[in-house]
């Protein structure tokens, strides 16, 4: 398949790949790993003959076809969404058209027993074969669904692709390569632009395709489902593991500790053998151990520690200053652009210290529900801010709304006020820009490097309410995980807009899912959200196969009952469930202890003065009978909290 063979890059004096070397066999998943800056999208562009090495060699088989998408692009296309992604079907069209043409020779020609002849129906039957394993004429059905599958409704086939934002754009570009079905795919950060849903489909894709798969993405839970090989680049290294990203950390960790229990043995044993030599190198009857303990240390082959970077970001946001129990409330909220109706008569409210997902499809209104809560944009409706409410926006965009003219120290001193000015500097370090670097213009920082920055904006000013709106986009993974740290770590409210599953897992507590113009609540985790979605989608699918009107009926009254629920009636079960929860945990504590009291008076039993120890036998008695009450009481509460759990599914 594909190799490379001692591939070296530099840019000046800097050297980014030193000595290179691996091969990309068939069927290999494999993830890239490494910080921000590391060299992976190089590394990928080499790959994809986009970039020559400055040494070394990379070897790609003709008939291998390489799907490559990077980070960023250029768009040129000017027709519609179908007639775009249709591209990729260039080689099937032109052998429709060969087969065609061949076979009306056929059809004309009556020399049957000449070579010309039988040389015809061998290329017809190679060009059908062909054909046949790109797909043939299914290929109208393919494009479809992979355009739904990432999220193209079908009135967005025959739209202009110069309508669509860059992000779905990139999308369109993404269903070409998946189309094109590649040897080899070269994906940089695909899922950067897709939502859940989309990137749950993606995931299955890529996990039953044929070909091989090299990925860089700061999406772990996509990288564990989908990469069985982590190549990791490090200082200008690379260390190949044959394991998916978490499992590869572990093996990381072993390895680094083997490496320095052999380099501490093998430092005593060097240490040892040196004082030997200085002890004895004057005493002519040591002459011949002293020469050859000489000779083992200019044999010995010397233990290396890898280096690893483990710089990292250090964030704390500011203490949140006190607000109201409710931190935002929306009553009848609607927003329009022209025709299109976005959100229709929406009601939510979050409490303080709340922390909430937004979730749903690109275009459903999460990232205008943020500017609408900013009052960046007109609205219908109500939206209301609690008491002394102060609220840190990070715009999805964030990153991009940096002056390049302005250098990483003016960036903040110029909207830095009071004391923290003193502390600028120590502010910047924490998130990787120290000494020299703060000078460097924002012009020439990666998208890494920009998103940090945006975000050393959001610790200048104390705040309660904190609205992040795709704050891991461009992040490594060590980042992303401190960032989560220091957002559950925030004791205000906070909004995050994201599609990273590993982020929002155990972060939030509450998902608002945007869909059909609509806020619906969800309580609990992020997984949990999907898992309900998930089944709740089998069960439509199923509904449509059985074409069952009985069955739609039912899941409309669900769903208009859940959507129905107030806000109180739904906290109101959260309550329930929290408060049956507590009181299984308490029985059950209690339980344990009354066992023990229970076993160690059986043992005491044993004793055969106790016998006639009424005091004692009363006791026993006591403890028994409270051992059996508590477990009734268990029983009860058990089955409370399971009718509130089961409440609590429907909503």
């Amino acid at each position: 398949m594909v190799s490379a063979n001692q591939v070296n890059v530099t840019f000046g004096g800097f050297t980014l790949f030193s000595d290179v070397s691996f091969l990309v066999n068939p069927k290999d998943k494999i993830g890239l790993a490494g910080k921000n800056g590391a060299g992976k999208s190089t590394l990928l562009k080499i790959l994809a003959g986009y970039q020559e090495p400055s040494s070394g060699v990379v070897s790609r088989p003709k008939d291998v076809k390489l799907g490559y998408l990077p980070q960023h692009m250029k768009h040129d296309d000017t027709g519609t969404v179908w007639d775009e992604v249709e591209k990729a079907f260039g080689e099937l069209k032109q052998l429709e058209t060969d087969i065609e043409q061949l076979n009306n020779q056929l059809a004309t020609r009556t020399d049957y027993e000449s070579e010309e002849y039988l040389d015809i129906i061998h290329q017809v039957s190679d060009k059908n074969e062909r054909l046949s394993i790109l797909g043939g004429a299914n290929y109208a059905s393919s494009i479809e669904i992979t355009l739904k599958g990432l999220g193209f409704e079908r009135a967005d086939f025959t739209r202009l692709t110069s309508e669509f934002s860059g992000g779905w754009r990139m999308r369109i570009q993404l269903a070409k390569i998946l189309l094109q079905k590649p040897d080899v795919f070269l994906l940089d950060e695909p899922t950067n632009h897709l939502d859940i849903e989309s990137i749950q489909w993606f995931e299955d894709f890529l996990k039953n395709y044929s070909g091989a798969v090299i990925l860089v993405s700061h999406d772990r839970a996509f990288l564990d489902n989908i990469t069985k090989r982590t190549i990791e680049i490090q200082m200008g290294k690379i260390y190949d593991y044959k394991a998916s990203y978490t499992k590869y950390l572990e093996l990381r960790a072993e390895r680094h500790e083997q490496q320095l229990a052999a380099y501490r043995n093998q430092q005593k044993q060097i240490e040892d053998t040196e004082k030997f030599i200085e002890r004895f190198r004057y005493q002519a009857t040591k002459a011949v151990q002293v020469q050859s303990r000489i000779k083992q240390l200019e044999k010995i082959d010397r233990i290396e520690v890898d280096e690893f970077d483990n710089s990292a970001l250090r964030i704390k946001f500011p203490p949140a200053p006190h607000s109201g129990v409710i931190t935002l409330e929306g009553k009848h909220v609607s927003k329009s652009y022209g025709d299109l109706n976005v959100l229709n008569d929406v009601d939510f409210a979050i409490e303080r210290g709340e922390k909430v997902a937004f979730i749903g499809r690109n275009g459903e209104g999460k990232t205008t529900m943020a500017r609408m809560i900013m009052n960046e944009i007109a609205y219908e409706g109500s939206l209301k801010h609690g008491h002394q409410v102060k609220i840190g926006y990070f715009a999805q965009n964030q990153a991009d709304l940096l002056d390049e003219s302005q250098s990483i120290l003016e960036t903040i001193d110029n909207v830095a006020v009071g004391e923290i000015r003193l502390k600028i500097r120590d502010l910047l370090g924490a998130f990787m820009f120290s000494g020299e670097t703060v000078e460097k213009k924002v012009s020439v920082l990666s998208g890494g490097e920009r998103t940090r920055l945006a975000m050393v904006k959001l610790l200048l000013e104390p705040v309660n309410l904190l609205i992040l709106d795709e704050p891991t986009n461009h992040l490594d993974i060590r980042s992303k995980e401190l960032l989560k740290q220091a957002v559950k770590d925030f004791e205000g409210t906070v909004i995050v807009i994201s599609h990273d599953r590993e982020f929002l897992d155990g972060l939030v507590d509450k998902v608002y899912e945007f869909r059909n113009k609509k806020m619906q609540e969800h309580l609990g985790g992020v997984y949990e959200f999907l898992q309900r979605k998930k089944l709740e989608s089998l069960k439509e699918m199923e509904a449509q196969k059985a074409n069952s009107p009985k069955v739609k009926v039912i899941d409309e009254d669900s769903s208009k009952a859940t959507q129905k629920l107030s806000y109180e009636e739904r906290k109101e079960v959260s309550r329930l469930v929290k408060k049956a929860e507590q009181n299984v945990k308490k029985s059950e504590a209690l339980i344990a202890q009354l066992e023990e009291e229970v076993e160690s008076l059986d043992k005491q039993m044993q004793d055969p003065s106790k016998a006639s120890d009424n005091e004692f036998l009363m006791k026993y008695q006591e403890v028994n009978q409270k051992l059996e009450a508590e477990m009734e009481q268990w029983e009860e509460y058990q089955l409370e909290f399971e009718k509130a759990e089961r409440k609590k599914s429907l909503l």
